[in-house]
């Protein structure tokens, strides 16, 4: 019961927000009926030849009055794990919305995109450039426009990424949890660990947060790639913060067992080598546990790296080889009083999917058991 009055005090705030620009109302399109679902372009920008460049999206509105909600992927355009979740939803029947309104932005940076990269063709990058300005540079220019014209007309907002290149990430929520909104649709999104921070200076979800659109996100997978458990996870996810809404009929599907993670930490390589590994993706770890062994290319030990708290393993290089200093294991610092064996006794509510994550996520990551490490001296000191 108290959740249930929890969602509708969200809900009923996000209605009575203020909205800067009305999303039924689109730049040289007639308004977007109740009930209504259309495709319309944001022109964000020009080619070298003069042309217009657009991005695609979609408007859905329910029948009554409520929220509207964007959601946004391929901020980098090499992140393109979110763009799959995002076009199944526009192409599900199953998204019927009862109330409110629902923005999908399948690619956000159109320019990095259709380049196959993270950043822009002036290297900058897009999500450091929110607000934007519209005198500023070809990123700050685009910047400005995204953020008026999709977050200026919603109350909150969901923004989707995946790891770095070369790096891949187990299904986290990012947000700052103090802001109620934030704290009551990061956990209804359902996956296991939300990761407290504000975010970067400059990045989406800090920027629209502060302007009054409380938004999320979620950092799951690897870059072009479109994931299938990625994807369920993402479009569940979505659909979960609907009905937490009440947009959707249903309630969200959420774990039993789901922790904030308030510190993160990169075990960096001390060494250079070949790099093997004793965790997955997701994988509870203890302080001082083994995460990975460095060797030379003819298997001699080098270095071995160590938890440095009791954890779990939300980021991993995929990379082999290695070069001192470079990160290989991102460790979410488990919360005090929250013993690791405990934890892994209270894992997802469904361990089938759970477990289609962690083998997809480690897929790239070759994985062997402590025991079997090669024999060797440890590295000199210093």
């Amino acid at each position: 019961m108290a959740e249930e009055g929890e969602r509708a005090t969200v809900a009923k705030r996000a209605v009575s927000t203020v909205q800067r620009n009305d999303i039924a109302r689109w730049p040289g399109e007639s308004p977007i009926a109740p009930g209504e679902t259309r495709n319309v372009t944001l022109a964000v920008s020009e080619s070298y030849s003069g042309m217009t460049l657009r991005i695609p999206l979609q408007i859905r509105r329910g029948p009554k009055p409520g929220p509207a909600v964007f959601v946004t992927a391929a901020i980098h355009g090499d992140e393109v794990n979110g763009t799959g979740a995002i076009r199944h939803l526009i192409q599900s029947g199953e998204l019927q919305l009862r109330r409110g309104s629902l923005m999908l932005v399948p690619v956000v940076n159109i320019l990095a995109f259709d380049r196959h990269s993270r950043y822009l063709p002036d290297r900058r990058d897009l999500n450091r450039c929110f607000p934007g300005r519209p005198d500023g540079s070809l990123a700050s220019r685009m910047a400005r426009r995204i953020f008026d014209e999709i977050v200026g007309r919603c109350d909150m907002g969901i923004d989707l990424h995946t790891a770095a290149v070369r790096r891949t990430n187990y299904p986290t929520v990012r947000g700052d949890m103090r802001d109620p909104t934030i704290a009551t649709i990061a956990r209804a999104f359902g996956t296991e660990f939300v990761l407290d921070s504000r975010g970067a200076a400059g990045t989406l979800r800090r920027e629209a947060t502060r302007a009054g659109c409380p938004t999320i996100v979620v950092e799951a997978g690897e870059v072009w790639k479109v994931e299938p458990t990625i994807l369920e996870v993402s479009v569940n996810g979505i659909c979960n913060v609907l009905r937490a809404l009440e947009m959707l009929e249903g309630t969200p599907a959420v774990p039993d067992h789901q922790l904030v993670l308030k510190e993160t930490k990169w075990v960096r390589a001390q060494r250079g080598g070949f790099l093997q590994f004793h965790v997955k993706p997701g994988e509870i770890v203890r302080k001082k546990q083994l995460l990975a062994t460095i060797t030379t290319l003819l298997g001699e030990e080098r270095s071995v790296l160590e938890a440095p708290f009791s954890g779990v393993i939300i980021g991993m290089t995929t990379l082999p080889a290695i070069s001192p200093g470079e990160p290989v294991c991102n460790v979410g610092k488990l919360p005090r009083g929250i013993k690791p064996a405990t934890l892994r006794r209270h894992r997802h509510q469904d361990p089938q999917v759970e477990q289609r994550v962690v083998q997809d996520l480690a897929s790239n990551v070759v994985v062997v058991e402590p025991s079997d490490r090669p024999a060797g001296n440890e590295p000199p000191a210093g």
